[in-house]
């Protein structure tokens, strides 16, 4: 659950973290779009260089990406390893049966540099922004208030969800399961450990509705409040606003251009 901690560094005092929210939200999401157009190897360069550049402005500390970048890492390195070697018909290189091929390896190069550009940038927006804010900022924006709910709900119990998984596990281990178990008797394990969660989370998620609907739920817009916007923040903004969608028109033109 190492997603949940992603408002560790939110109270800083970074450009990242001075901009007014609804200019980084908007200009960050356009940066996203725009790298995920990208299909020139040569683009994949600049595109790192410019996330590795606002990660800096964000003041987070490496520490951070590390720790959110093991799981999302691992999963696209399964999914691309094999690619150089069995897609394309260009061998750059070749030892016995094994052989490199440049299609491949510039799809890796391309799915690799696109996952880790977008995905690092999400992780500056969710760290340097709290998450009520940018839901705020999505309503201003238009968001559903539906939608809204959800993704509050969702964000506030995937707290209580990790607790409870963490108390089913120590549970599991003072009754001697999970004990140098076979391989079959791990998984079976696991499988009733996940299907008593989910278990658990339906209910929950049925006697929360229930509260809400006794307090008055979908009567009045549940959530409220505005996005307060500082002299200092739009001062910052303006300048992160235009260069970040400068960037990304630059990016744009590039692919469709050059």
């Amino acid at each position: 659950m190492g997603l949940i901690g992603l408002e560790t560094y939110v109270p800083g005092r970074s450009q990242m973290h001075r901009w007014e929210p609804r200019q980084k939200l908007v200009s960050l999401m356009a940066l996203m779009f725009a790298l995920a157009m990208v299909q020139r190897v040569w683009l994949v360069i600049p595109m790192v260089g410019v996330t590795a550049l606002l990660y800096r402005l964000s003041g987070l500390p490496l520490s951070f990406l590390r720790q959110r970048w093991s799981y999302p890492g691992l999963f696209i390195l399964a999914v691309v390893i094999l690619l150089p070697f069995t897609s394309g018909e260009t061998v750059l290189g070749q030892w016995g049966w094994i052989s490199v091929r440049g299609e491949g390896l510039t799809t890796m190069v391309l799915i690799v540099g696109r996952f880790f550009s977008i995905l690092t940038l999400g992780f500056i927006l969710f760290g340097t922004t709290p998450f009520l804010t940018i839901v705020r900022c999505l309503r201003s924006l238009g968001l559903p208030p539906l939608m809204a709910d959800m993704a509050l709900l969702a964000y506030r119990y995937l707290y209580d969800i990790g607790h409870t998984l963490r108390t089913m596990k120590q549970a599991m281990q003072l009754r001697g399961l999970g004990q140098r178990p076979t391989k079959r008797r791990s998984v079976a394990h696991w499988a009733m450990l996940l299907g008593n969660l989910l278990l658990r989370s339906y209910e929950q998620s049925q006697r929360v509705y229930q509260a809400m609907v006794l307090r008055g739920y979908g009567q009045t817009t549940a959530l409220g409040g505005t996005v307060t916007t500082t002299v200092e923040q739009l001062s910052t903004g303006w300048g992160l606003t235009v260069a970040v969608l400068a960037i990304a028109v630059g990016f744009v033109v590039a692919e469709v251009s050059l």
